[in-house]
């Protein structure tokens, strides 16, 4: 297993992580398998969506407020609640193809994390499953 280390700058934001993630298959030698990605954090998770153009990246945060809002009825006490349930509708973890010594990914595709509680330290954790 490898840990990969994420730095976010605000309380919502997804992070590109493609290139980092790319760098690792390589650096690893990783040619013909899969590689699953796991986010051991409650209010962070991980997601698969257009790298082209960032306002996708940026509507999506707004729309996760939107959806999710912070609320003072909450009842969890540490006031991050919306960052608990917006983490669990992304979800902590990816499947990841790797073919040739790289991530396949579709044209417009990258992998991001999703920060829903920043800005913070967090860490990746990568585990590349062999082909048979």
């Amino acid at each position: 297993m490898r840990t990969l280390s994420i730095s976010t700058s605000r309380r919502k934001e997804l992070v590109s992580i493609t290139a980092q993630v790319s760098a690792l298959v390589r650096a690893e030698g990783w040619n013909s398998g899969a590689l699953l990605l796991f986010c051991p954090h409650t209010t962070a998770a991980l997601t698969v969506n257009e790298s082209a153009d960032p306002d996708v990246a940026a509507d999506m945060c707004r729309f996760m407020g939107k959806l999710v809002p912070i609320q003072p009825d909450f009842r969890h006490a540490e006031g991050n609640s919306d960052a608990h349930i917006q983490s669990s509708l992304f979800g902590p973890s990816l499947m990841l193809i790797v073919e040739g010594g790289s991530l396949c990914l579709g044209t417009w595709q990258g992998v991001y994390f999703c920060e829903w509680d920043g800005p913070r330290s967090r860490n990746i954790w990568a585990q590349f499953l062999p082909g048979i």
